[in-house]
């Protein structure tokens, strides 16, 4: 594991206890894990414990599989320390599988490893990453991909996911099944981090006219919101209206009345036991076929799955 300052406690923690605690006797393979750093010495993590790792780069000459916790957000534009490209293009070339977690996806897209793959990292830091990683392509919609021999997992928690997944890769699905079970965790999760983030599309403008079209549209969702209703609203022919709302919010007029749909359908999901049906006629989907069919498509999961996962404890206790 190559840890850098100001490291992220839990996601250097995820390694170390899928790999470094003895399970021989339920049948785990044991690991070694060396954890390492460029410079030997204590080193702050992002919580203000300290870590003293023992090993140098010279450890990447030795791992099988390298795994690179999320560095400090302020290494997103200083650059890796020197030393580091070579280590890890020497680990590559002999084979080695590299993995990252969160933001260490910088830290393999700045050497280089990522260009031309698919790779993912914390849906927050996304435009970040196509600013600076252009030659990536990018999916912030998974928890975790790899093609064999370098993998990245989304923020956090997907560190997990992609721990299990490499275990399961080298030993099998009993042998993760075992670790997951140790750990009180799913050895698998459905959907991807599309299902956390916030706001999927940016509905501020500065245009006025566009901003009160925008407002008007996002309290009346369960009508029917075509180019011409909306242009209307803004006081615009169709045409101008798109053009210039997609100037303002970097889409088009009907893909953010999806988004805002399916948003309001979360959110619903969440706080309602109202029916799948119920909810998609109040958000403007009309059937329940129609809104599990947009909901899977930029959630990643079903409506039903999404509920389980999210609704406060409350509501689920009534539903059932």
């Amino acid at each position: 594991m190559l840890v850098f300052e100001g490291v992220s406690v839990f996601e250097m923690a995820v390694p170390c206890e899928v790999w470094g605690i003895d399970r021989t006797a339920m049948g785990v393979p044991r690991s070694e894990v060396r954890v390492c750093t460029p410079v030997p010495a204590s080193l702050s993590t992002n919580v203000g414990l300290k870590v003293e790792p023992q090993h140098g780069l010279e450890a990447l000459r030795w791992a099988d599989t390298i795994v690179i916790p999320a560095p400090p957000r302020s290494e997103h534009h200083r650059g890796i320390p020197p030393g580091v490209r070579d280590a890890l293009w020497r680990a590559y070339r002999r084979g080695a599988r590299l993995a990252s977690l969160c933001s260490g996806a910088f830290v393999l897209a700045e050497c280089g490893l990522l260009d031309g793959r698919r790779a993912t990292t914390h849906w927050m830091y996304a435009d970040l990453f196509r600013t600076t990683h252009p030659h990536v392509e990018l999916d912030p919609s998974v928890l975790y991909v790899g093609d064999g021999q370098v993998f990245t997992a989304a923020g956090t928690a997907a560190a997990i996911d992609l721990c299990l997944h490499l275990v399961r890769l080298d030993h099998g699905a009993e042998i993760a099944n075992v670790v997951a079970r140790r750990m009180v965790v799913s050895p698998h999760r459905d959907g991807g981090q599309s299902q956390f983030v916030l706001a999927p599309v940016p509905a501020e403008s500065s245009d006025d006219d566009l901003r009160a079209a925008l407002a008007w549209a996002a309290k009346h969702l369960e009508r029917d919101l075509s180019v011409e209703e909306l242009a209307k609203r803004a006081a615009m022919s169709p045409r101008t209206f798109a053009r210039r709302f997609k100037a303002a919010t970097g889409t088009t007029p009907l893909q953010w009345v999806l988004h805002q749909r399916v948003a309001r359908a979360q959110h619903l999901l969440e706080v309602t036991d109202l029916s799948v049906e119920e909810v998609a006629q109040r958000c403007g989907f009309g059937a329940g076929a129609t809104l599990r069919q947009h909901f899977h498509r930029v959630v990643g999961t079903s409506p039903a799955a999404y509920r389980s996962n999210f609704r406060g404890p409350d509501l689920a206790e009534q539903a059932s």
